[in-house]
């Protein structure tokens, strides 16, 4: 997953990645391999406490969202398009408690099939491209200039 939301993240121009420094995957050759080569454009940084890093980017007027299947807010309802940082959280049971209070938001993915959620890849995919169509509305990027309706 590591390697495939590094990949997401440098083709949507995302700033970086922040990874716990325990119960996470490392940087390694085979993530890097698995991105594609996208770990050597991208910067990763390992923090030892991640809700401490929330309140650090909240500090500096950085928004921070969770990807939640409990969240209240479609994504593509929630608007995205300022400073922000997206946290997703593990396969197997999602963002901690504590760090999912520490998001200002949470955001769904609604799911219409049989399966409740996707993989924290997909999950990042999807968030992230809906981040950066919505900043390319809000700069009058889309289809040359043209802007279509505000969230």
């Amino acid at each position: 997953n590591l390697g495939a939301i590094a990949r997401t993240a440098e083709a949507c121009g995302e700033h970086g990645l922040i990874i716990p420094k325990h119960r996470a995957a490392p940087v390694t050759t085979s993530s890097i391999k698995s991105s594609a080569g996208a770990l050597l454009h991208i910067p990763v940084s390992r923090v030892t406490n991640v809700s401490d890093t929330i309140d650090w980017l909240k500090e500096r007027n950085i928004w921070v969202a969770g990807a939640d299947m409990e969240g209240s807010n479609p994504y593509y309802k929630t608007n995205l398009s300022g400073p922000i940082a997206v946290v997703i959280g593990n396969e197997g049971k999602g963002i901690r408690r504590l760090v999912k209070e520490k998001c200002d938001f949470l955001v769904s993915i609604p799911m219409k099939g049989k399966m409740s959620s996707l993989n924290a890849s997909n999950a990042a995919a999807v968030i992230l491209f809906e981040v950066m169509r919505q900043r390319k509305e809000d700069n009058g990027e889309i289809d040359g200039g043209k802007q279509y309706g505000k969230l």
